[in-house]
């Protein structure tokens, strides 16, 4: 039971550092969590001491890390050094907090009824990509009669429009070396960055983890993504400038939700909210903008608004 109460500790200390971008301090902390385990029937032990201790644990855990402002005298996280997969990761927990506490009664949180398929492949698969293992598989695109068997080197999952896809590249024997070799040497290989594929996991059967280790090249993926959007890699596109201007009422959907982390308010009045972001339009990106209908405008660049324009006038054709 005390590993309970302090689990729960935690998340309600992370959870009020989060929420309360001036901090907070030892004496509202404890009222805070003296209310939260009234409700719950747990017995508070918490003193100044754990309350130190506690935060110093958020940060190990959760990379929440708390400092003390003098001139408030509270301890708030620091905004510039905030790693958004640390919120992401405290997100995660809470909806997980959240469903375990409506477990019994189904009817306080609903969940999608369009469950992802494929999900069973995900222990192998991180197990191959912790270990830098090769992974084979069969793999049936929707575009194409027969299925193929693909060998790649697996390097994350991603979720994206409610599927998950394993992104990988493809297979090199050239490039093969034993690892150790590879972490131990001062100089690295100097390989051509490989490209990043994605595979449904809703297409893939028959998948096999080998012992075959193959060299990955962990920065790829960052720039594989970076200035993309959905699962497709832009590694070696350039990326535009794509200026959008939204209504008043589904801008505020798209400020809540940020469409690309580079996205960029240029004007919010009673007429519209303007945005740019900077990344290359790929298919997934076109089916974002389209899912909008008449409440977003492209405004630039052009070949890109002409792109939208052509997809809305074939539709159009086709109700008409």
């Amino acid at each position: 039971m005390a590993k309970l109460e302090q689990i729960q500790r935690l998340l309600y200390i992370a959870e009020q550092l989060k929420s309360k971008p001036n901090g907070i301090t030892y004496e509202e902390t404890k009222k805070f969590l003296e209310k939260k385990f009234e409700e719950k029937g747990f017995e508070l032990k918490f003193s100044e001491k754990t309350f130190n201790r506690d935060r110093n644990l958020i940060a190990e855990i959760l990379g929440l890390e708390s400092k003390y402002q003098k001139t408030l005298g509270t301890f708030a996280l620091n905004k510039e050094e905030l790693n958004p997969e640390s919120t992401s990761t405290l997100d995660d927990i809470l909806v997980i907090e959240a469903y375990r506490k409506s477990k019994k009664n189904s009817k306080i949180v609903l969940f999608e009824k369009r469950e992802p398929k494929g999900l069973h492949h995900f222990h192998d698969f991180i197990d191959a990509i912790k270990s830098h293992r090769v992974v084979s598989f069969t793999y049936q695109k929707y575009i194409e009669n027969q299925p193929e068997k693909r060998v790649v080197v697996p390097y994350a999952l991603k979720k994206s429009q409610n599927r998950w896809y394993l992104l990988a590249t493809d297979f090199s024997p050239e490039n093969k070396k034993p690892l150790r070799i590879f972490l131990s040497s001062d100089e690295k290989p100097d390989f051509e960055k490989p490209k990043i594929k994605s595979f449904g996991l809703d297409r893939i059967s028959d998948a096999e983890v080998h012992h075959t280790r193959q060299l990955r090249f962990e920065k790829v993926l960052e720039d594989s993504f970076k200035h993309s959007f959905g699962v497709s890699s832009t590694l070696n596109e350039t990326p535009q400038e794509i200026i959008l201007s939204f209504t008043p009422r589904q801008g505020k959907y798209v400020k809540s939700l940020p469409l690309h982390h580079s996205q960029e308010i240029l004007k919010e009045d009673e007429r519209e909210l303007r945005i740019k972001l900077k990344l290359f339009p790929t298919f997934d990106f076109t089916q974002e903008i389209l899912s909008h209908g008449a409440n977003v405008t492209v405004i630039s660049p052009e070949s890109f608004r002409d792109e939208i324009a052509k997809a809305i006038s074939e539709m159009y054709k086709k109700y008409n």
